[in-house]
């Protein structure tokens, strides 16, 4: 859910050709002295599947209807962390029926194995939870939990029962204050939870989780391995994703597809950087791209005053917000 709107901002999802197979999101916009736009937004399919890795030539750019030249306007892709911060917190269940059982040192290497793969896209944080009030911090925020992770082997539950409600709940509030910590003008967060089981603690009621959920600005996914999940609830809780099976010999594989899904979704993505021909007044920017056939857009609107030669479109952009805003996916 997104909590606010660039004033320039037009009805951002069209498509052309009369197509509609791809969702373009625009998050921000930039337009600055010389002559520099910068967009920053997602592509995705129309059942909101991530579409990752275009290069700035698969995007054609308008300016009040007309095609501006690739060549003149020297269009790229900009390095997405010059203006976002994506943080993840992965959230594991160690309550009694986990750090007793023999899968420890697989949730370890899985969850270890999860952070080498996600922390090119994000900075991961750790934290364990059990029957406690507290959630257990293992790392904070860094592009590097891999060593710390190891530190789960030995980890005992100060409570062995199951606090997953009152954890999430938890969670969430950390996750959003670490992106309220953010000095870049765009902040992500994901919060993915390994759980083998259900709430047993109930220091936490549904409802109250639910509320938490639904005013959360962050993506959730869960990954739920054993035969005592409530499937149901975990849906709701994985509101972004449930990976879920009784099959405790797929924890592995649940762990690598959830970083594949991460990895996927942060690549969505892009930072279109182009220099404006525009040298005064007010004009509308549509940019378009098809993909296998499928075809999306989204449109801003800038206001091209003082504009002039000189521009470098690698140029850092300066999204006017007077603080960082906290924004979902």
């Amino acid at each position: 859910m997104r909590r606010w709107t660039l004033a320039t901002l037009l009805v951002g999802l069209a498509a052309c050709g009369g197509q509609r197979g791809l969702r373009l999101s625009l998050l921000n916009a930039s337009s600055q002295r010389p002559s520099n736009i910068a967009v920053y937004f997602t592509v995705e399919k129309a059942d909101g599947m991530p579409v990752a890795g275009l290069a700035a030539d698969k995007f054609r750019i308008y300016e009040d209807g007309q095609p501006v030249s690739q060549l003149e306007s020297k269009q790229t892709i900009l390095n997405p962390e010059v203006a976002a911060a994506h943080h993840l917190l992965l959230l594991i269940d160690m309550s009694g029926s986990v750090s007793e059982s023999d899968d420890v040192g697989v949730i370890v290497d899985s969850a270890r194995q999860f952070g080498a793969r996600v922390q090119k896209y994000q900075k991961v944080a750790v934290y364990a939870f059990d029957g406690s009030k507290e959630i257990h911090r293992v790392v904070g925020f860094t592009a590097g939990p891999q060593e710390a992770i190891e530190s789960l082997s030995g980890f005992k539950p100060k409570d062995p029962s199951t606090n997953l409600n009152g954890a999430v709940v938890e969670a969430l509030a950390v996750l959003r204050a670490q992106m309220r910590s953010s000095s870049l003008p765009l902040t992500f967060g994901t919060l993915v939870v390994f759980t083998d089981g259900t709430d047993r603690a109930h220091r936490v009621p549904k409802t109250k989780l639910h509320e938490e959920l639904a005013l959360a600005e962050v993506d959730v996914m869960v990954i739920g391995v054993g035969n005592e999940l409530d499937e149901a609830e975990l849906r709701i809780i994985g509101k972004d994703g449930a990976i879920l099976t009784k099959d405790r010999a797929q924890i592995a594989s649940a762990f690598e597809q959830a970083a594949a899904r991460v990895e996927a979704f942060s690549r969505r993505y892009y930072l279109l950087g182009y220099c404006s021909p525009a040298r005064a007044g007010a004009h509308e920017v549509r940019i378009e791209t098809i993909v296998d056939g499928d075809a999306g857009a989204l449109g801003y609107q800038f206001n091209a005053a003082g504009f002039g030669p000189e521009c470098d479109p690698t140029r850092k952009p300066s999204f006017n917000l007077k603080r960082p805003k906290v924004v979902s996916r």
